[in-house]
């Protein structure tokens, strides 16, 4: 038996050599972060629900032939996942007005948008990941015009997809954000959906009351982050099996 080998630690997770070539371990943390990590706390639990919404997420994704890293849950913290060049752009879709736009542009919050909106982030923790055009992106190489083309079709797919998903379990799709990456296989590229898919990226509200159940209950100080985080899988039919027991590090693998 031997430990895997750490090849990367972010925020709220950690990537681990893969058991075989071209794959890695993903294992999700209970570290909270907010205001490029300004902010930070714990969120009990939230590392195992994550690994479950998001492996239901990528999977349902999967079956209407959205492209993902993902291959399977490997237990309550951790998923295998295809290893991906990552590109290095946030993709953000906002359907109601939220967070920083509502800033931005003086737009109460809550108001519904009149179209849904893309807007990109360059990932880059040092600068704050400011805000950046598709002139940025494809200028200084971080994507080219086929991949902006290729991330935006699957964006949308994915948007429209979500949002009547959730609405089906009385939950508003707010706003979300997605990362890239490019999956090579012998001689092919293509563009797949990576990182994760949870209420630590998505803003998650309920359909009748509007109350918050993401991250924003953490940002904001309002309390009952775990229970939100907890109500969105129950919500989505996927508690896990035994409450919210976890492993408290990354296992051991021959």
């Amino acid at each position: 038996m031997a430990r895997r080998r750490q090849l990367y630690e972010g925020k709220a997770k950690i990537l681990f050599e893969g058991p075989e070539p071209g794959t890695l371990v993903q294992y999700f943390k209970d570290d909270a972060t907010a205001f490029n990590s300004q902010k930070k706390g714990t969120i009990t639990g939230k590392g195992v629900l994550n690994n479950r919404i998001s492996e239901y997420l990528m999977l349902r994704l999967g079956e209407i032939g959205v492209p993902t890293h993902f291959v399977r849950r490997l237990n309550m913290r951790e998923q295998l996942i295809r290893e991906v060049e990552i590109i290095p752009i946030e993709v953000v879709v906002r359907n109601v007005a939220a967070g920083s736009l509502s800033k931005r542009l003086g737009i109460p919050e809550g108001t519904r948008l009149p179209r849904s909106i893309i807007e990109y982030y360059y990932k880059n923790a040092a600068l704050e990941n400011p805000m950046v055009g598709e002139e940025h992106i494809t200028a200084f190489g971080w994507a080219g015009t086929q991949d902006m083309d290729d991330m935006v079709a699957l964006t949308l797919r994915i948007n429209d997809f979500l949002t009547g998903l959730f609405l089906g379990v009385g939950i508003t799709l707010v706003d979300f954000k997605v990362e890239f990456g490019r999956l090579y296989e012998n001689d092919d590229m293509r563009i797949v959906l990576a990182d994760e898919l949870s209420p630590d990226n998505c803003r998650l509200w309920d359909s009748k009351t509007n109350e918050k159940m993401d991250k924003d209950r953490f940002r904001r100080d309002l309390g009952k982050v775990e229970e939100a985080y907890q109500e969105v899988a129950r919500r989505l039919g996927i508690l896990p099996e035994a409450g919210i027991r976890d492993l408290k590090g990354p296992e051991l693998m021959q």
